[in-house]
């Protein structure tokens, strides 16, 4: 089954926003912004987490619960299904009385304008104490340190690669690849079958493809663009663009504007590939799906064979405090309690995901796998699109990545776009 069409992109902006995605009223409390012991009860106070992971509540109530019971504070989620609307509120909680106890973010310079800002809580010293105690590895530091202070704590990590559909794969005699030959074999054979290989969405996540094969093929450029020391109008970004333009036009994707969620899809077998991170295993074993016997899990492999590491998108997301937060030392016990094996074992069990605590066990043994490989260097791990771009660069890519799945044609037009955009943000912060 091939889904066709170029309709409206909202309502795949939308679904998307699902996946990725009653106020506290005073401000004030204590400065000490240093780690207390996971286990001593503080003011047992009911932290607001807010969070744009809105499909998360159960999740969060699970730990939040086991947080009751073992440092006093219970943490309440509060949780938004619309990206744009959601980073509104937290952005207005800067200047008003709402403010949120806890909160997800982004790295990279979506953390970096608000730490500018003053409104982050510092956690060095959470950090120093989980290091020690081996709940973080140093290989996550870099993400959360700005200007030599680490900000937030992960609320989790991700690998990026490809979900597939084990039995549409039995069904034609596939194997998950090995090189970008098996992988191009994959999509012809599919093709020729008239099942569509691979789902895809607008506005929100319009950036997976785009990272995908610009870091397989040239991951210093890749790595370059996110600090102005290459251009969007360079050739392997143009190649780079060309060979999704020709991946459009032979039929590997679904139309962008398709509303039923990617997890039935892939489910029904109306796709037979998802490429998300690590965090999609939520969704497939929330449609009951089994792992390793309704699908499977792939690193994609490099498009340059000559690379001398695999190229893996990684992504991680922060729970942050405000400077400012309303109970700012009881969310700052909450942000340790976090890291321990007990609430990480609870968060990332409760979702069948990955932790980025190493002493946390995963239940997926292919994302035990996984996460063990990438851990140990095997992989070249790439930061996610979604926090290496700048903010004002990112929100004009997201846009003209949306315009050309509708218009592959228009490519250059897309990439002149957003270099106008990214000569405009280097040249103000120069």
């Amino acid at each position: 089954m091939r889904v066709r069409g170029r309709r409206s992109l909202l309502g795949a902006a939308l679904a998307a926003a699902l996946l990725v995605s009653a106020a506290c009223s005073s401000s004030g409390g204590s400065a000490n912004h240093g780690a207390l012991s996971p286990k001593s009860k503080t003011g047992g106070e009911t932290l607001k987490l807010y969070n744009d992971k809105g499909a998360w509540s159960d999740y969060f109530k699970q730990v939040g619960a086991l947080a009751k019971q073992q440092i006093g504070s219970n943490l309440d989620p509060v949780g938004y299904t619309d990206e744009n609307t959601y980073q509104a509120f937290i952005k207005a909680s800067l200047r008003t009385k709402v403010k949120p106890d806890l909160f997800t973010w982004a790295t990279g310079g979506q953390l970096k304008s608000l730490v500018d800002q003053g409104a982050v809580a510092d956690t060095s010293k959470v950090w120093q104490d989980a290091i020690d105690k081996g709940y973080l590895t140093r290989q996550l530091e870099p993400y959360y340190t700005i200007n030599g202070k680490q900000y937030c704590v992960p609320l989790n990590v991700a690998y990026w690669g490809m979900f597939y559909n084990k039995h549409v794969f039995d069904q034609y005699g596939l194997q998950p690849p090995k090189t970008w030959d098996d992988f191009q074999n994959i999509l012809t054979t599919l093709r020729s079958h008239n099942v569509t290989p691979m789902y895809q969405t607008s506005t929100l996540f319009s950036f997976v493809w785009f990272e995908q094969l610009l870091a397989g093929s040239d991951p210093d450029t890749y790595n370059a663009l996110a600090t102005g020391k290459a251009k969007y109008t360079d050739k392997p970004v143009v190649d780079a663009m060309k060979m999704w333009a020709q991946e459009e036009k032979d039929g590997d994707f679904t139309d962008p504007s398709v509303k039923t969620q990617p997890q039935a899809l892939l489910k029904s077998g109306a796709v037979a590939m998802v490429p998300f991170g690590t965090w999609f295993n939520t969704s497939m074993t929330g449609e009951g799906e089994k792992p390793g016997t309704d699908y499977g899990f792939f690193v994609i492999p490099n498009v340059n064979p000559s690379l001398a590491k695999t190229s893996m998108v990684f992504e991680t997301g922060p729970l942050c405090a405000l400077s400012s937060a309303p109970h700012l030392q009881d969310s700052i016990s909450a942000l340790s309690w976090w890291l321990t094996p007990d609430a990480q074992s609870k968060w990332a069990g409760s979702r069948d995901d990955v932790s980025a605590n190493p002493k946390a066990p995963i239940t997926d043994s292919t994302l035990a796998e996984v996460t063990k490989a990438a851990g140990s260097g095997q992989y070249n791990l790439i930061n996610r699109y979604f926090e290496a771009a700048p903010p004002p660069v990112l929100t004009a890519a997201l846009d003209a990545f949306s315009a050309f799945m509708v218009h592959p044609d228009s490519y250059m037009d897309q990439l002149n776009t957003i270099q106008k955009a990214a000569d405009e943000y280097w040249a103000s912060a120069n």
